[in-house]
């Protein structure tokens, strides 16, 4: 059992039955009135983001979890499956339950997270960053470097991304998961 001061990013709690990851957070002191924090929850059933405040003092029921190292094999239609890297047991997942399943490539290590008295994964988190070759997009012009205009492009796992106007076909870039943006060009 914690209390609204255990609270951290990543933590995973009970909330009305239900498993949920905190997001964010935020200890709110107001000159008048009692003290509270203020959370960005995600429900990890179904993947939706709420908010949610808590009166400072209350105790939260933590969740234990497990994170494990898993390679992403391959997508059906019916979900994502996934590998143990130690054993080589496999599990397939929901999309919902993936954060940014769009950049998902055969081969790739991935985070699960384990629920570990139940046995079973509650999300699936990709890389901060992962480089991609550029599939499709229009040709670049020389000098085209000077403002911060983007350009559509198609990345090797069917993603679109917005890229600056010097990047060409063929390329590899890199991209945050989180946001889905173009950070850089990838460096061997």
């Amino acid at each position: 059992m914690a209390t609204t001061s255990d609270i951290r990013n990543g933590l995973c709690i009970d909330l009305d039955g239900k498993p949920y990851q905190i997001l964010e957070f935020l200890h709110v002191k107001p000159g008048k009135g009692p003290a509270f924090v203020r959370t960005k929850l995600k429900n990890l059933d179904n993947g939706k983001v709420l908010d949610h405040t808590f009166p400072a003092g209350t105790k939260i029921n933590d969740i234990r979890i497990e994170n494990r190292v898993y390679q992403f094999l391959y997508d059906d239609g019916e979900g994502y499956h996934f590998m143990n890297m130690n054993d080589f047991n496999q599990i397939a997942i929901q999309k919902m339950l993936i954060n940014a399943p769009e950049f998902l490539k055969e081969g790739m290590e991935c985070n699960i997270l384990f629920h570990a008295d139940e046995e079973r994964p509650m999300a699936c988190e990709l890389p901060q960053k992962v480089a991609l070759e550029i599939t499709y997009t229009e040709p670049g012009i020389k000098g085209d470097t000077a403002t911060n205009a983007s350009k559509p492009a198609t990345v090797e796992t069917g993603a679109e991304v917005k890229v600056p106007l010097f990047i060409n076909q063929g390329e590899k870039i890199v991209i945050d998961t989180a946001t889905g943006d173009y950070k850089e060009r990838y460096k061997e």
